[in-house]
């Protein structure tokens, strides 16, 4: 008993918080626990550089999703933010999840309460939903599929032509899907914290500044922003294009997260932040990913705590649309 009033007040806390020794090898520390507890550590393009260093996988939403999907750990340590861990646990429901902070939100999952998004799909009963993956487990579960950024073409184009479709709940990525595929789902009125803060007029007066440099965009951004960029994708899209572009500089309009592996590999070009409209915000971050630090990772993995907890109808429901994405990846792979 005194050990569950324990993991509540932890679990309520968000973290442990625990004096450590300023001598404390973290890196050491983690790699030891990882190793006895048969843990697999999957960090997000988005955290510090040292975190994205230290995991067994480092990816976007999707690869992290298929990561997930085929480890065979006892023990899923998700250092990203909250619906990320919700993803992992639905996949693997008798495993532990753990995140290092469940303060660790998202603006777009929280920008679409469960309740409020079943009273939207009432008014469209002959809708299918496909919904982005940045959104709460409940949400999922009023799903017909799911989709990351790097997909949501490909899930879209899974359906007829003629299919009625709600997109949820991203409005940008879901404009932009529209426009590349001509279709015109209904948008939840949904947006990133991140991504609809770059100024255009900003962003164009750097690019006169760098005509040297490539403009390229994640399709969160606003539908402006979009227009100028000379390529358009997901975080790993835009990693990708990096490497195998001529460009050796590029603007780019995404969490600064990213930079990490960008330099990582290619330390001869040059990556600048897109600019945000309050150059005093620190808008190119995201606040929710940036709570993920070394030292809550390696007391998650010491107590296990936060756990993901979630109930069985929830993952039951939640888990057939994220299993159907998985497979339309492998299919257009």
């Amino acid at each position: 008993m005194e050990q569950e009033k324990l993991d509540r007040l932890l679990q309520s806390r968000g973290f442990i918080d625990e004096t450590i020794d300023p001598g404390t090898d973290l890196v050491k520390e983690i790699n030891r626990l990882r190793k006895e507890k048969n843990a697999v550590i999957l960090s997000h393009y988005y955290v510090e550089g040292d975190l994205q260093d230290i995991a067994d996988h480092v990816g976007d939403s999707l690869g992290l999703a298929q990561a997930a999907a085929a480890t065979d750990a006892d023990m899923i340590v998700f250092v990203g933010v909250h619906f990320m861990a919700e993803t992992a646990k639905i996949l693997n429901p008798s495993k532990k999840v753990i995140l290092p902070d469940l303060k660790a939100s998202c603006s777009l999952a929280e920008a679409a309460p469960a309740e409020e998004f079943a009273r939207f799909k009432a008014k469209y009963p002959d809708h299918k939903v496909i919904t982005y993956i940045n959104a709460t487990a409940a949400l999922k579960t009023m799903s017909d599929v799911i989709c990351t950024s790097a997909n949501a073409k490909k899930v879209v184009e899974s359906f007829p032509e003629d299919e009625k479709l709600i997109f949820a709940p991203d409005k940008n990525l879901g404009n932009y899907i529209n426009n590349i595929t001509g279709r015109n789902m209904v948008l939840w009125d949904g947006a990133c914290i991140v991504h609809e803060q770059y100024s255009l007029e900003k962003i164009i007066d750097l690019m006169d500044k760098h005509p040297d440099a490539e403009f390229i965009a994640h399709p969160e951004c606003e539908k402006p922003v979009l227009m100028v960029a000379k390529h358009v994708g997901s975080t790993t899209s835009l990693l990708n294009y990096v490497k195998t572009s001529n460009s050796n500089k590029f603007i780019v309009a995404t969490e600064s997260g990213i930079f990490h592996q960008m330099t990582k590999a290619c330390p001869e070009k040059v990556f600048i932040p897109a600019p945000s409209i309050d150059s005093t915000c620190g808008c190119n971050d995201c606040f929710f990913m940036k709570l993920n630090t070394m030292r809550k990772l390696y007391l998650c993995m010491k107590y296990e705590q936060p756990e993901i907890i979630l109930p069985e109808d929830i993952i039951l429901k939640a888990r057939l649309p994220i299993e159907r994405m998985l497979e339309i990846s492998r299919q257009v792979r």
